[in-house]
């Protein structure tokens, strides 16, 4: 399990354990991992939550279940309290990276922030990324920093990504309710199952459970990064890790790794709407790597541009078979579908091209 550049998520309750706010009791074991790492030659990007643990005590709220409102004000205070309590454990600067959804959507700035945290890197910067709680209009839009962490590591080619948490790992079944329950030290496959072992958070003030890191280790593997769920409420695990042991669960790298375009586009865009394909379509698709025409489209659902991410629907079975970006907008597509491509000019007036999404604009589902 060596590794040369990873993503470490460490989670609120690492960070804020008490409602006291941030504390050293579980960071300063994280901080001395990184810090050895770096001497090592390694190089750390992290990304922490706990803004919102963080505010908890300057914010007035009365009840477990806060609104977003007092969300984006807790974590307006927390972030501050939060960057002070890691920045005091390092003797290299730190930086503060804040992302959104539209940041991660929009491929400018998706590379933006690959070419930002790289330079840090280069430069001996310690780079601590989290989601701008304080922007986000809907329920803090990536959701977890679960997976946010996971297309940091994307976005910076890391080879290994560490999701630290209060859980050893996957287990068998939920241990806080079972005895019986196992951990699985080794994930070569995430399937169904593995998902129905997944359980919620108990912590209030935590976005994500074990789905959300499963979820975030998907993602991470697609792309070529082993991913580990790791205790790091006991500093033990990080002097196993040091030695190349695994102390939780590792979720094993897939050998055919798609590229980081459609990595981007499966995990990252939001679909903005739906268009069924009849079976010759799908077929094409599916089984031959062929682009989408206009004349295996049979409905359009839903108002999109183009240049948005649309879903692409076997009409036979209504089911995602793919995702891609469309040339055309809803209004065009519902003209001119059916159609030969060489009848788009005629329809149309005009077209910017023969196809309404190209197959390197394409990931099969």
């Amino acid at each position: 399990m060596n590794f040369n550049r990873a993503v470490i998520k460490v989670g609120s309750a690492l960070v804020a354990p008490t409602s006291d706010g941030c504390s050293g009791q579980y960071t300063l074991a994280i901080a001395q991992f990184i810090t050895t790492c770096q001497q090592q030659g390694r190089e750390i990007i992290l990304v922490s939550s706990g803004g919102v643990a963080a505010g908890r005590t300057v914010i007035q709220h009365g009840s477990p279940k806060l609104s977003l409102s007092t969300k984006k004000a807790m974590s307006s205070v927390g972030q501050m309290q939060m960057m002070a309590n890691w920045q005091r454990f390092f003797d290299v600067p730190c930086s503060q990276i804040l992302i959104t959804q539209d940041d991660l959507a929009d491929r400018e700035r998706f590379i933006s922030i690959q070419e930002t945290i790289k330079i840090q890197l280069a430069n001996g910067v310690l780079p601590i990324v989290n989601e701008n709680d304080t922007l986000t209009t809907k329920a803090l839009s990536i959701g977890d920093n679960d997976n946010l962490a996971a297309l940091v590591a994307q976005a910076c080619e890391a080879d290994s990504l560490f999701i630290l948490s209060d859980i050893d790992g996957v287990f068998t079944k939920d241990p806080n309710i079972n005895d019986d329950a196992v951990l699985i030290p080794n994930i070569d496959k995430i399937t169904d199952e593995i998902y129905a072992m997944a359980g919620t958070s108990r912590n209030p003030l935590a976005m994500g459970g074990m789905k959300t890191k499963i979820e975030a280790a998907e993602k991470a593997v697609e792309h070529g990064i082993n991913t580990y769920i790791i205790n790091g409420t006991k500093s033990e695990v990080f002097s196993s890790l040091l030695s190349q042991v695994n102390p939780g669960t590792r979720f094993a790298a897939d050998k055919q790794i798609i590229t980081a375009k459609k990595h981007w586009l499966k995990h990252t865009l939001k679909s903005r709407g739906k268009i069924k394909l009849d079976s010759g379509a799908v077929n094409a698709i599916v089984n031959k790597g062929a682009s989408l025409l206009p004349a295996g489209i049979k409905s359009v659902t839903n108002r999109f541009k183009a240049g948005d991410a649309i879903d692409l629907i076997d009409a036979q079975n209504n089911t995602v078979v793919a995702k891609g970006i469309t040339l055309y907008s809803h209004y065009d597509l519902k003209r001119i579908m059916g159609k030969h491509s060489n009848d788009i000019i005629a329809t149309l007036g005009h077209d910017y091209g023969e196809v309404v999404v190209h197959r390197d604009d394409m990931v099969i589902l």
